[in-house]
Order: C-alpha cells, then sequence, then structure tokens
C-alpha cells in the first residue's frame, strides 16, 4: 500500500535523503515539519526517491529566486495545508466506497487504490492547471502582478443554529448539511464571478471584484437557501476595501470588518459596510436601510446597512 501511493519504496533515513540531495539536515528537517509531518528519528527509513526530488526542486527555486529565502518554509507549509485537506477527503472517498473491508481487507483496498490513484492524480493535475490559467489571466487582466494589496469586495455566509445543529443531528444527517451547503454556496459564488477562498463548518468565506458582483452573490445565497428546505437560513456580510492575498487566504482589517458584521447580522439577511454602501448607493437594482452604528469587537462606531434587492 505505501509502494503504491507513495509510488516507490522507502529507502533512505533522513539523513541519507539530506546527504543525496545535497542538502543540510536542518534544512530538510524543518521542511519536513512545516509540511505538517511528525518529527521521524534518525534510523527509520521512509523516504523516496520522490521526496529526493521534491527537496531538490524546492531548494532549486529558492536558489533560482523563484521563492524568496525567508518564504520556503511558508510555501511548503501553505501547499501541505491545502493537500492535507485533499488527502483527508480523499481517504474518506475510499472508506465510504470499501466500508469494512478499508480495514479488514488490506488486499483489496490496495488493489482498489493501485487503480483509483492514477485516476486522482490526473484530476488533480487536470483542475490545478484550470484554475492557475484562470488565475493568472484574472492578475495580468487587472492589476500589477507586483503588489499583493487590492480592493475587494470580502464576504462571509454563515449558517444560523449550527452549534445546536452538530448537537442534534447524526453524523450521516452533519455530513449532508455540509455538503449541501458548500456545494450551493460555491455554485453561486462560481456562477456570480467571485471566488470561495475557504469553507471553516458553517461559513464561506468568499471574495469579488466588484461590489454589483458581491452583492449578488450575498442576495442569491440567501434567496436558494430559502428555497431549500435542508439547509438553515444564512447571516452574511460584506465589506469593501484593501485586502492582502497570501498563499491563497486574504487578510486585513477589512476581513474583520466583514467577519464582525456577520456575527451581528440577523437571520436571513445581508449587512454592508460603509464602502459597500457607497459603492452601491443609487444602484437601481439593491435597496439599502441604515442600521446606524453597530457594536462589533475591536471596531468603534461601525456603520452598516441592510442591503435587499429594490
Amino acid at each position: 500500500m505505501e509502494e503504491i501511493l507513495l509510488g516507490s519504496p522507502p529507502q533512505y533515513t533522513k539523513g541519507e535523503i539530506a546527504e543525496v540531495s545535497g542538502v543540510p539536515l536542518e534544512r530538510a528537517e524543518q521542511l519536513w515539519q512545516a509540511m505538517g509531518f511528525a518529527h521521524v528519528d534518525s534510523d527509520e527509513v521512509i523516504f523516496t526517491d520522490a521526496d529526493v526530488a521534491a527537496l531538490r526542486a524546492l531548494v532549486s527555486l529558492v536558489s533560482a529566486d523563484v521563492i524568496p529565502d525567508e518564504l520556503e518554509s511558508a510555501v511548503a507549509r501553505s501547499l501541505a495545508q491545502t493537500m492535507s485537506r485533499l488527502a483527508e477527503w480523499q481517504t474518506g472517498l475510499f472508506k465510504s466506497l470499501l466500508g469494512q473491508s478499508f480495514a479488514t481487507d488490506v488486499d483489496t483496498t490496495t488493489e482498489v487504490a493501485a487503480a483509483i490513484v492514477p485516476v486522482m492524480e490526473k484530476m488533480q493535475d487536470y483542475v490545478w492547471r484550470r484554475h492557475l490559467a484562470a488565475t493568472v489571466a484574472r492578475e495580468l487582466d487587472e492589476r500589477d502582478p507586483g503588489i499583493d494589496e487590492r480592493v475587494q469586495v470580502v464576504g462571509f455566509a454563515d449558517l444560523v443554529g449550527y452549534t445546536r445543529l452538530i448537537r442534534d443531528f447524526t453524523e450521516l444527517e452533519l455530513t449532508r448539511l455540509i455538503d449541501g451547503f458548500e456545494s450551493l454556496a460555491g455554485g453561486v459564488v462560481a456562477q456570480n464571478h467571485g471566488r470561495v477562498i475557504k469553507t471553516v463548518g458553517d461559513e464561506v468565506l468568499f471574495v469579488a471584484d466588484s461590489p454589483q458582483e458581491g452583492a449578488e452573490i450575498a442576495l442569491t445565497l440567501n434567496e436558494e437557501i430559502a428555497e431549500n428546505d435542508l439547509l438553515p437560513p444564512l447571516r452574511i456580510a460584506l465589506a469593501r476595501g484593501p485586502v492582502l492575498a497570501r498563499f491563497g487566504d486574504v487578510y486585513g482589517s477589512t476581513v474583520n470588518i466583514a467577519s464582525r458584521l456577520t456575527s451581528v447580522a440577523r437571520p436571513a439577511s445581508v449587512l454592508i459596510d460603509r464602502e459597500m454602501a457607497a459603492a452601491l448607493r443609487g444602484h437601481e437594482g439593491y435597496k439599502l436601510i441604515s442600521v446606524g452604528p453597530t457594536k462589533v469587537q475591536s471596531f468603534r462606531g461601525l456603520r452598516a446597512w441592510a442591503l435587499k434587492r429594490r
């Protein structure tokens, strides 16, 4: 099983892989831990030729100044976090497919893995290249590629009553709820030219490049949720302003404002901040209702407006 999943049999200790790669052991260990893997004893033989190739590739990118020295571990960590989630999901897929055989019949599990893993690998490569092409095209069209900060709309969509649902739902019911929510949210965001940054349990964080796109995402989400008997209502908030994009995530006060407004939004409503209100005011498709100063953590005198269709 290990050979199938890794592509070749383990044959190196960590000292040997560092020597073969031409990378100091301390640096190799630092990168290994940055990728989220546990400490390896000196005599453990767990590394393969693929590990050697990957270590050499990463170091060559740093040497060529493609990746700055100080970001080497951050790049490894960001890539690992994405792939770790993917691996968890794929393992769950194997388990649901094989049932009890997953743990009791290693031969069958190994045969299935040998057949499916190459197909998954091709699909991952295809999806990655498609997203890479779309992202690069967007960056070239809309901004100076040397700048990480840009003005964007940041939105949060939060399931109402999620804590109670966790307590009352079975594991199967909760799985269906989360899958349904992520599927619906992902579809609405994509259809309106936004991008899902991440999902965390009951919450989706998304961004859009224009106020109108952000408004359509938020309003459409509430409209489609209202027609879905299996999902509870959402609290949604939007904020517009400078956003720092880093390793697939977004940071800054704009993100914090959207998050704080979500916490005080009423079920099935959309709250927006001052910048969003200014951008949408006078638009024939929307109506803004001032809710006045809003008390939220870390922001004093934050004004908010309820966004509705006109």
